[in-house]
């Protein structure tokens, strides 16, 4: 592998230049590494919740206001639910609650288990977030694709009517001092409404789709893959236009003062009941894995 890296943790959207045909591309590293490795994933379920992140960071980057767009899986199998978290600033967080031997009993083929398999009969869900003063929006539709990116397509096609590929991927490779690192990537391709001015979009979105599944796993991870050669490599016999990336990091919104809050909720008894030997209540961010230790004395002021 030669030291010339691509630009990491960015989300961009494209159009096709000529085309009724836009998308937007998402390449993780660093902050969906961090992610990972905040907890002894197994490698299904590490899988499982970077294709989760990867997707956030493609849908909520479409969001025209402030606000969080929430990815969430859920269902009967070995794991219970995954979720990632965006925010239009670019902070991205993500979580899995799952049964490690379940897991362990599923994964033991020779083929990885997808989503379906993981999470059994359960839902797919999207929640846009515009802020405290405004209603939550939130589509809900049967998991019933294998992946993720299935999922998704299912939901775009029965909650706005909008024909939708997705294609997501998660591995490890190589990073600094010999270590493996965490990597993911997506894109994802619409085709935008006929109307009388552009006429029938169908053979156009039909040959985007040819193309679009020419493009392997394998290049969504690569670290020396830029997203533009990458688009190149798809279309270029039409051309893409690509407007400016947005950064993407690592954030998680837990805080002292939130803990604090969170505990306020408690009445007296209840609290003491959490304090641990060291005289203080231990609590860790299910997200994270930040332990925050809080003095019962400072949740009486």
């Amino acid at each position: 592998m030669s030291d010339t890296f691509a630009p990491d943790d960015l989300v961009g959207a494209f159009q096709i230049e000529g085309e009724p045909v836009r998308g937007r591309v998402a390449r993780l590293g660093p902050a969906v590494d961090e992610i990972l490795r905040a907890h002894a994933y197994p490698e299904p379920v590490a899988n499982l919740l970077g294709e989760a992140c990867a997707l956030a960071a493609l849908v909520g980057s479409n969001l025209k206001f402030d606000g969080r767009l929430i990815v969430q899986a859920q269902g009967q199998g070995p794991v219970k639910y995954v979720v990632a978290d965006y925010d239009t600033s670019g902070g991205l967080r993500g979580y899995c609650r799952f049964d490690e031997d379940g897991v362990a009993a599923l994964s033991e083929g020779f083929q990885r288990p997808g989503a379906r398999s993981l999470l059994g009969d359960g839902v797919f869900i999207m929640t846009v977030d515009q802020g405290p003063e405004m209603d939550r929006y939130q589509g809900v539709t049967a998991i019933e694709g294998e992946t993720l990116a299935l999922c998704a397509e299912q939901y775009f096609a029965q909650s706005e009517q909008t024909p939708t590929r997705v294609l997501l991927a998660v591995g490890q490779v190589d990073g600094p001092q010999n270590r493996q690192v965490w990597r993911a990537g997506g894109v994802l391709i619409q085709n935008i409404a006929e109307d009388e001015a552009r006429g029938s979009t169908e053979e156009a979105w039909s040959r985007t789709q040819i193309l679009f599944e020419t493009l392997g796993e394998d290049e969504l991870i690569d670290p020396e893959l830029a997203s533009n050669t990458l688009l190149w490599r798809l279309f270029h016999e039409d051309g893409v236009r690509v407007f400016g990336p947005q950064p993407l990091r690592a954030f998680c919104r837990c805080s002292q003062e939130r803990i604090e809050t969170v505990l306020k909720s408690f009445d007296a008894g209840e609290r003491e009941d959490m304090v641990e030997p060291d005289g203080k209540i231990h609590v860790t961010c299910e997200y994270c894995s930040r332990v925050y230790a809080v003095a019962p004395a400072d949740l009486e002021a």
